[in-house]
């Protein structure tokens, strides 16, 4: 039986208007990720309770491209795990895998929703067609 690699890291920002948290959950090197809007700038323990109650609700993405190597490799040299724990505090926002994920994730809802509009306007059209033959048949027998 081999071990699965999961890790999962929340991220929150502040994004010009909202605070924003970004679920990037990796599972066997694959990428999931799920955007979470908090609104107003949330305590440490509105954070802690949050991952408490709703984490197992959360909806991740489909799991995508491979997570780079960075993650996954641990350096031997402390100095070098310090520099890396800062560079990580300072980031700003999520990462950009994590970012293009979201962005694939918005465009897959964007185009389910307009091919179920599209469908919904054939649906539409075609009872008003089949209204309209009705009515054109009513006539015709003079009812």
């Amino acid at each position: 039986m081999r071990k699965r690699k999961v890790s999962s890291t929340l991220t929150v920002y502040h994004d010009g208007q909202f605070w924003v948290g970004v679920v990037e959950h990796v599972e066997s090197g694959m990428l999931s990720v799920a955007r979470v809007v908090f609104g107003t700038e949330p305590s440490n323990e509105e954070v802690y309770t949050w991952v408490l109650e709703r984490w197992t609700s959360l909806h991740l993405s489909t799991a995508t491209e491979p997570v780079e190597s960075y993650q996954n490799r641990l350096p031997g040299n402390p100095k070098r795990r310090a520099r890396e724990a800062a560079k990580a505090l300072h980031m700003r926002g999520a990462s950009t895998a994590s970012q293009r994920a979201l962005a694939r994730e918005r465009e897959r809802s964007k185009d389910e929703a307009r091919s179920e509009r599209m469908a919904r306007g054939r649906e539409e059209t075609l009872a008003r067609w089949e209204k309209r033959c009705e009515k054109r048949r009513r006539k015709h027998r003079g009812k």
